[in-house]
């Protein structure tokens, strides 16, 4: 029986050992969805037509600061990738090694069971010399790692690089499961200060929360639970006309856009003379005043959003030339023309680029993009480097997109379990490696990188660049950390890590018990190991 030589990057994957797809959640991780979503629904901004050429008035403007309308936190924007299926990161990837450091080496076996062959492990180097650790974004990578190729080939820049450094948690979650508590959307939403009862976390100048999928989490994973908040539940955007549609629907008939915004202010005035009618009896007093700010705040934040965005396309990322070549031959930007067009890798593309463009831009504080196909357990090792390759060009993208706008960023990439090798090479490869096997949440790790525009995130000691350890087996050690074996704590050190580069680390127990949510971290010097950079933003 021929053997087969691995799918192409955007075929379904079938595995025998499987049952058959039968949830969203399942056909997304074994790529028979690309991890997007449809969301129907009505708001206050479907009576925004077109943007106006005159400021809000006096009236409605003074009310923006009361109703919390403002272009943007401040903080650092924060983008993260849900990789469905089960992803391999730990050592063909990203080096995540013993006690001691990413370069605290494993044993042979270890390494081999991460894919890794015992002619190509951390610490040799290759027949010309060449190391095969590659430390040249911080984060030390295999230098033959296809997530490291696909970054390169979307931020190529050695300027850019030297301003980008990341830290790897070793860290289990389950295999093929929904449940694991994986997205830490809402918790970036918690970090900040408290300030009377409120916590002061990233909003955006549009939205707080985005996601490509139209799932609670915004992603395929879920959130923990304790820190859904259904108010700023992520609005799904998969594509540049989920963007502009957020402010740009059908105009009044023959009004020109400055009457537009006139329309909208007329109505917010009216709605807030109805509710001035309303005579609450004593009991529901306080809560009829909450349900008034927010009805009148809604119209007031419609004629806003009218006025400040729209028809001149500034958010659209496809018209955005440092996204996208405006013309054959541009050369101008991230993607070349036509990359957007059709499904596929440039479906990836264009959701990558939505997400990425409302977040570093400031429209939103944090998204998730989802990417599909990660089991990639199919008995090869090619079907699982042509998919790392093209996650870490749309990582590379967001790379790319912070430094072009001189804004800094923080990407986290995670995934729902991982991957092992029993030893065999697929010699189909140029260099062969360990064929993926199957499932294994024994080998499980995530990362994040943090790009910052006025130079390299320094660490708060050398051995934080790797949070938690492996043992020489190449297996998780779950004492090594109190995320190693915990996906609810694995969020919650994402949230410090976080806060301590926008320097509010100091907040992070008030922040989380303000919402009722235990800290399961520690505090003081317990804390302390678990973050990796200093602050990069006041």
């Amino acid at each position: 029986m021929s053997k087969r030589k691995g799918y192409t990057v955007d075929e379904p994957l079938r595995h025998s050992d499987h049952s058959r797809p039968r949830t969203r959640r399942d056909l997304i991780c074994q790529g028979f969805l690309t991890g997007a979503g449809t969301l129907a629904g009505f708001s206050a901004l479907n009576l925004i037509s077109r943007r106006a050429n005159a400021a809000l008035s006096d009236d409605l403007a003074a009310r923006l600061d009361e109703c919390g309308i403002r272009e943007g936190s401040g903080k650092v924007p924060f983008i993260c990738f849900d990789l469905a299926g089960g992803a391999n990161f730990a050592g063909s990837n990203v080096l995540v090694g013993g006690a001691g450091g990413q370069e605290d080496y494993l044993s042979t076996a270890g390494y081999s069971k991460q894919g890794l062959p015992g002619d190509m492990l951390p610490g040799q180097s290759d027949p010309n010399g060449v190391s095969y650790t590659d430390s040249s974004l911080g984060l030390r990578f295999h230098s033959d790692s296809q997530l490291l190729a696909g970054i390169r080939a979307r931020c190529a820049g050695p300027d850019v690089h030297a301003n980008i450094n990341g830290a790897v948690v070793a860290a289990r979650s389950e295999n093929d499961t929904g449940n694991n508590p994986h997205n830490p959307m809402y918790a970036i939403a918690l970090a900040g200060p408290v300030v009377d009862g409120v916590v002061q976390g990233p909003y955006g100048g549009i939205t707080t929360l985005i996601g490509s999928r139209a799932s609670e989490s915004g992603g395929n994973s879920m959130a923990p639970l304790s820190m859904i908040n259904s108010e700023i539940r992520p609005t799904k955007v998969d594509r540049p006309s989920d963007v502009t549609g957020l402010v740009q629907v059908p105009s009044f008939d023959g009004l020109n856009n400055e009457r537009v915004v006139r329309v909208m202010e007329a109505v917010s005035r009216i709605s807030n003379a109805k509710l001035g009618r309303v005579n609450p009896g004593y009991n529901d007093l306080v809560r009829d005043r909450d349900l008034r700010r927010k009805i009148e705040c809604a119209y007031v934040e419609s004629a806003y959003l009218a006025d400040k965005y729209g028809s001149d396309g500034s958010i659209d990322p496809s018209t955005d030339p440092l996204i996208i070549d405006q013309s054959p031959g541009a050369a101008t930007g991230i993607f070349a023309t036509g990359e957007f067009d059709g499904g596929g890798s440039n479906g990836e593309y264009r959701k990558t680029a939505s997400i990425m463009k409302m977040v570093i831009d400031g429209y939103a504080a944090a998204g998730t993009v989802t990417m599909g196909g990660y089991d990639y357990h199919t008995g090869d090792r090619v079907t699982g480097e042509a998919r790392d390759f093209r996650a870490g060009e749309c990582i590379g993208a967001c790379l790319e997109y912070a430094a072009r706008k001189g804004q800094p960023v923080m990407i986290y990439v995670f995934s729902d379990g991982s991957v092992f090798s029993n030893g065999t090479m697929d010699g189909q490869m140029d260099i062969p490696k360990g064929v993926w096997t199957g499932d294994s949440q024994q080998t499980a790790s995530s990362f994040f990188l943090v790009y910052n525009p006025s130079g390299r995130a320094e660490l708060t000691s050398p051995a934080r660049q790797q949070i938690g350890h492996m043992r020489p087996s190449g297996d998780v050690e779950t004492s090594s950390s109190p995320c190693a074996n915990n996906v609810n704590l694995l969020v919650q050190t994402i949230m410090l890590n976080y806060m301590a580069l926008n320097g509010e680390q100091q907040h992070f127990a008030q922040a989380l018990s303000t919402y009722g949510v235990a800290n399961g971290l520690g505090s003081g010097a317990s804390l302390d190991q678990l973050i990796a950079f200093n602050s990069i933003v006041s």
